[in-house]
């Protein structure tokens, strides 16, 4: 199916020079005469990240695919193994699933074309601790702080979180959302 590039948006899938990539930024540049759509894409076989600058009206063939929620077992070798709800094992390129497993989950939603497991997401929110950042500053309004989690991610936080403190973090947009009360 071909779009636009101004329909196209994170997480889909798209055809670019007859590889199998995903976009993962996308924005919208706006000049006095023109706009623009600055997008990065994923190469799913190498983990290659590529920044574009494409014209709103380019044509781009968005692939089909179905969504399924996989489990994580392994590693093994080049590839990551996952299984269905029903059980079966199905396997991914290690550049395809880098970037989801950085957030730890008990499902992981699975992207298949034709078939064939091509990329893996995280859910939208993952709860981590954190273990590393200043301490609290109470009273100190609604600011935010810098915070590294348990997945080495570096996050902004609210200024009561402290060292050991679980939060939900937005995968997608790595913004903190809330502090969860033990």
């Amino acid at each position: 199916m071909q779009v636009s590039a101004l329909e196209l948006r994170p997480g889909m899938l798209i055809s670019y020079e007859s590889r199998m990539c995903t976009v993962t930024w996308w924005n919208i540049l706006r000049n006095d005469r023109r706009a623009f759509v600055q997008m990065h894409i994923k190469d799913l076989q190498n983990g290659r990240v590529t920044e574009m600058k494409e014209h709103t009206d380019s044509k781009w063939e968005v692939l089909d695919k179905e969504e399924i929620d996989l489990t994580h077992s392994y590693r093994d070798g080049q590839e990551e193994v996952f299984y269905r709800e029903d059980g079966d094992e199905v396997r991914c390129p290690i550049a395809a699933t880098e970037d989801a497993l950085k957030w730890p989950a008990a499902v992981y939603i699975g992207f298949f074309v034709n078939g064939t497991l091509v990329s893996v997401m995280p859910p939208r929110y993952s709860v981590l601790a954190i273990t590393d950042t200043t301490p609290p500053i109470r009273g100190a309004g609604t600011g935010q702080k810098e915070a590294v989690l348990e997945n080495g991610v570096k996050v902004k936080v609210n200024m009561l979180c402290d060292v050991g403190d679980k939060v939900r973090i937005d995968t997608e947009t790595m913004e903190f959302r809330e502090r969860i009360q033990a």
